[in-house]
């Protein structure tokens, strides 16, 4: 294999490449990053076994062929080199050679035949997606999938399409995030996609990024962005019927301003910490919310006016959760719906039903 091509168009390459690469594995294959040139193109792939991430860059070819490099040295050497033109050739012992300007590195590359077999994602049943919409979805339901493997399903956000209609809903035993688009595709389909896939898709979407085209096909699903294709695995098993889990009744609704309460609860946050599990107490009457915290740090009291219909309540948060919630609305008013200080709070616009939050209160102890 003998190729030339761009450094800068390399190091971005490469950078997106490889964080697909398994940094812990007893494969030193997996530790690579695939390189093979054809047609014109360099390839470049990086994949853990869960998820690969591949793109094909413009390359002089001079010889076509495929080998791997282990992927954070030949990262470290692309980027440092001075010149914006590589060289680069491996001969038949997959000794990989490396030029731009007057630097010359070699290396022991790895056979590409040690490379795993990328899965191959069969049908023409693709779902387009506007990408600015996707990764706004992707931003307002990653933060409630759960981060420990007790219930392994929960580690991915549910994609549900009915009736024109994409949910996508993550949980995590405390709370659960959900958006809702329309778009436009014909047919039902239903699939959870590990949170890790959807972070890895996130980051590869732009602000010049128009679609992204997803198809799902057994275990498998890709991601096409703009240059790049995101192959991950699906999680198997049935998600927990997440509709039954939003009340249908209410006994106080409020019309909070988010960018006020976010001030205070950070303002109460100031005395918890990751080993202080404090709630922050809530008293909602006459169109106020009082907060309050108490820690072994101190003592923290605010107020705020807010809009208010239904019944007095005192409630408690983990300051956190609420915290992912409010932020994650991303709208200038929110509309909270609340059934008793131990039963779950609705989050959700003052118009339409974009999102919904959901969050479990914490006991309170007078």
């Amino acid at each position: 294999m003998k190729f030339q091509c761009s450094k800068s168009t390399l190091n971005e390459a490469v950078g997106n490449v490889q964080r697909a690469v398994s940094t812990k594995t007893t494969t030193p294959a997996l530790e690579g990053i695939l390189l093979k040139t054809e047609n014109g193109k360099l390839t470049i792939c990086g994949y853990d076994m869960e998820i690969c991430i591949t793109t094909a860059i413009d390359a002089n070819i001079q010889e076509e062929g495929a080998s791997v490099v282990k992927a954070r040295l030949f990262s470290e050497i692309i980027r440092k080199l001075p010149e914006n033109k590589i060289n680069i050739e491996v001969d038949d012992k997959n000794i990989v050679y490396i030029s731009s300007g007057n630097v010359d590195f070699k290396i022991v590359g790895i056979p590409a035949s040690d490379y795993p077999e990328i899965p191959v994602i069969h049908g023409n049943d693709t779902i387009d997606l506007d990408g600015e919409i996707l990764s706004g979805m992707i931003r307002q339901t990653i933060y409630a999938i759960a981060d420990n493997d007790s219930k392994p399903i929960n580690k991915g956000t549910l994609f549900e399409i009915e009736n024109k209609t994409l949910n996508m809903v993550s949980l995590d035993g405390f709370r659960l995030a959900m958006r809702t688009e329309t778009i436009d595709y014909e047919g039902d389909k239903y699939f959870i996609v590990p949170g890790k896939s959807l972070a890895e898709v996130s980051k590869l979407i732009t602000e010049d990024t128009k679609k992204v085209k997803i198809t799902a096909s057994g275990r498998h699903i890709i991601f096409r962005i703009d240059n790049y294709s995101v192959i991950s695995r699906l999680i198997d098993g049935q998600f927990i019927n997440y509709k039954a889990s939003v009340p249908t009744q209410h006994i106080t609704e409020l019309h909070v301003n988010t960018r006020k309460f976010i001030d205070v609860i950070e303002r109460m946050s100031l005395l918890l910490t990751d080993k202080m599990k404090s709630p922050v107490r809530c008293t909602i009457e006459d169109g106020t919310i009082k907060t309050t915290c108490n820690t072994t740090l101190g003592q923290a009291h605010d107020e705020m006016h807010i809009q208010m219909t239904g019944e007095p309540i005192e409630i408690g948060f983990n300051n956190k959760f609420l915290l992912d919630a409010l932020k994650n609305s991303e709208t200038d008013e929110i509309i909270m719906e609340m059934s008793g200080p131990n039963k779950a709070i609705i989050i959700r616009p003052t118009e339409g039903n974009s999102f919904l939050f959901l969050l479990m209160p914490m006991r309170l102890t007078k």
